[in-house]
């Protein structure tokens, strides 16, 4: 039964605005440099507009470039987040962030399929470790039972990347084509590198590692949050990351993640292409189609979390999201020569995925707190990565092959419904259990 609301006394007022004020403080930031690190990530399926053609590159060979990216972040990810959690999140989001600013840069100086594929892996290396070191930052200020929200307005950076990413991205490889004798594709490397490196600095001041650490909270403000961490309902929780490697939860949920992130990477690197193989060639124009999915994205994720943090219900969220992914991409397949009617897919596939990527991180630290979790966290989301190594591969592996990414589509639909079924059978029922509502 949803627990039910009830007024609101004074008490519950000052505790809304003070979880409001860190939220201020910390998140909007988090999620811009979000932005820019999927910005960096997958602005290579813009650049693939041009550059393909400029390098000589074949459609086997940008899959393989878009996915080795996540070969160094599966490599390193744990071992960043394990790193995180000695250091702080504060010194290590910051040095995550300028480093990484520094080699998508250098993606500007690409000449051929070596040096594309080295700055990929490198690239991956040193992002490595930045969204389950947010995540893991964002259990040491915020109860669970708020963070369905803020978990969905971090991951709403997704959608947040894809409305401006794609203008901005298309705009840049437009209208700086030539300017200083360099292509479009090279100036989008270096204008969206740059601002990565800037927000690192900007982490440093602002970030505080943890709440006794917050100069600008109150004695008694710092009191009442650690009290609420301290109460909130754990299942079973593990401590250490041995031990959460023994969890046959910990498994299943990187394996759900798999499905997941195998579902947002399918969409962010094959989405400006599929647009355009429907008729589409004005690469302006193909950026401004992109806003479409991630801006129903971005409306549906922060409804279907509020409704979930409401009704402190879980299981049938995140399975009906899943669900919500493989019908989009069904739909995208089976209509690819339609523009209107795959954009129609491709949005149910954005809401649907990025959407239960929000609310699926609510679940690791339900079985995972302290170095289990900054570890456990990093787990599931670097075998999430290997979505990034396969599905791009095999879209581009099977388009070269059949002519038509509709193939690769559908099996992107059905590891959809891969990731329901295990949402809604595989976990334990412990997992799900419902919070209560935060006032």
């Amino acid at each position: 039964m949803a627990a039910v609301p009830y007024p609101a006394t004074a008490q519950d007022i000052q505790e809304s605005n003070l979880y409001r004020r860190i939220t201020l403080r910390f998140v909007p930031l988090l999620v811009i440099c979000f932005v820019f690190a999927y910005l960096d990530r997958v602005n290579i399926s813009f650049a693939k507009l041009q550059m393909q053609q400029d390098l000589g590159f074949s459609d086997a060979v940008y899959g393989l470039g878009a996915s080795i990216f996540f070969v160094g972040y599966f490599l390193f990810e744990i071992p960043s987040n394990m790193i995180l959690h000695k250091v702080g999140p504060k010194r290590w989001i910051a040095r995550i962030m300028i480093t990484w600013g520094i080699a998508s840069a250098a993606m500007m100086f690409v000449t051929n399929e070596t040096g594309f594929y080295i700055l990929r892996f490198l690239i991956g290396s040193l992002e490595a470790g930045f969204v389950p070191g947010a995540l893991y930052f964002f259990t040491n200020w915020f109860p669970s039972q708020r963070r369905g929200r803020i978990n969905s307005l971090f991951m709403a950076a997704i959608a947040l990347c894809g409305m401006i990413g794609g203008p901005i991205s298309g705009g840049i490889m437009k209208f700086t084509h030539g300017v200083s004798s360099l292509h479009g594709w090279q100036w989008l490397f270096l204008l969206e590198g740059i601002p990565s490196i800037v927000l690192g600095v900007v982490c440093w001041i602002v970030i505080d590692n943890k709440i006794e650490d917050a100069r600008w909270l109150k004695d008694d403000e710092k009191k009442l949050l650690l009290a609420r961490l301290a109460a909130e309902p754990k299942s079973e929780a593990v401590h250490s990351f041995r031990d959460a490697l023994k969890q046959p939860s910990t498994i299943t949920m990187s394996l759900i993640y798999l499905v997941l992130a195998s579902g947002i990477y399918g969409l962010v690197f094959w989405m400006p292409q599929l647009i355009k193989t429907a008729g589409t060639d004005d690469t302006f124009i193909i950026g401004l189609i992109t806003v479409i999915p991630y801006l129903c994205a971005a409306i549906g994720m922060i409804l279907i979390g509020r409704s979930s943090d409401r009704t402190g219900e879980r299981r049938w969220h995140l399975a009906g999201c899943a669900l919500a992914g493989a019908v989009g991409y069904a739909v995208s397949a089976y209509f690819g020569s339609n523009t209107l009617v795959l954009v129609i897919g491709l949005s149910f596939a954005a809401t649907g995925i990025i959407a239960g990527i929000g609310l699926f991180w609510i679940l690791p630290p339900r079985v995972l707190t302290g170095a289990a979790a900054a570890g456990g966290i990093a787990l599931i989301n670097s075998v999430g990565q290997l979505g990034g190594i396969i599905t791009p591969y095999m879209v581009g592996k099977i388009r070269d092959i059949t002519g038509s990414a509709s193939l690769g589509l559908y099996v992107v639909a059905l590891e959809c419904l891969v990731g329901a079924a295990l949402l809604l059978w595989a976990l334990p029922k412990r997992i799900y259990f419902r919070e209560p509502v935060a006032k």
